[in-house]
């Protein structure tokens, strides 16, 4: 069973921290035992946007050998279980990144799902978390470069020994539905498994430190981000709001997924 997934990007700003802990809540509603950690050691962000920035022991503390994993290890929503970096220098600069691989052990082995925000870009603290989870999933934007620099992380990916088995498509906006099709699996040679609108939102959710699909469950970027962790889950989406009134998340899963059912 696949359990650890790392989502990455080819660069910053595609949404990767937003798509993780949305994705990790997800599955916590579903009743999954799912943990979220921040592997960006470095530029951490995970923690900021639950409001724990300033918790007593981080990753950083785990991966210095200054503390276990057990205490580092918080509740958020939903019962979604959290494991931020830390935010300061010193604690980047003592941390260890090869022993990610023990900690990830220890956690795939306690759980359902285990979601790694990756850090973007190619650097030797990056590459570990492609290498060591069971799958990589790719949060990519619809620009060019977007997707240019998510086919760099792929190839990367292959390269360390991973594998990727699919991609997001995030802030994706109504006049991009054909390009997010066309352009993305042609490209990344990986199949589409969610869809994740532009929802303004998520910007208001982000500003009181709560995931969207805590604060807003029934916006579009929500059902999307509900769907897909339903198809990793392997249970039924619930649709019942949807039939209420389809929004445009929506309209636009059922272009783009015509006949794949």
């Amino acid at each position: 069973m696949i359990r650890a997934y790392t989502i990455a990007s080819g660069k910053g700003g595609t949404g990767k921290t937003t798509v993780t802990v949305n994705l990790g809540t997800s599955l916590a509603q579903l009743g999954k035992e799912t943990y979220i950690m921040d592997a960006d050691i470095g530029m951490a962000n995970l923690g900021l946007v639950l409001g724990l920035e300033d918790v007593p022991v981080t990753l950083h503390e785990v991966l210095g050998g200054k503390a276990s994993i057990n205490e580092a290890i918080y509740e958020g929503p939903h019962g979604v279980k959290v494991i931020p970096s830390g935010l300061s220098l010193q604690g980047f600069q003592q941390a260890n990144p090869e022993k990610m691989r023990d900690v990830m052990r220890d956690i795939v082995n306690r759980c359902d799902f285990l979601l790694i925000d990756a850090p973007a870009g190619i650097s030797r603290d990056g590459v570990i978390p492609l290498a060591i989870a069971d799958e990589v999933i790719l949060v990519v934007n619809p620009e060019l470069s977007s997707i240019v620099d998510a086919l760099k992380t792929k190839i990367l990916t292959e390269v360390v020994g991973g594998h990727v088995c699919g991609a997001i498509a995030n802030r994706v906006g109504i006049d991009q539905s054909e390009l997010v099709q066309q352009k993305m699996e042609k490209s990344l040679g990986v199949k589409l498994i969610g869809v994740i609108p532009e929802d303004a939102n998520i910007r208001r959710a982000a500003a009181y430190k709560t995931p969207i699909v805590v604060k807003f469950p029934t916006s579009d970027a929500s059902r999307a981000f509900n769907r897909i962790a339903s198809n990793l889950a392997g249970v039924k989406y619930d649709d019942t709001q949807e039939k209420a009134g389809e929004g445009f998340i929506d309209r636009l899963a059922k272009v783009l997924f015509r006949g794949r059912t």
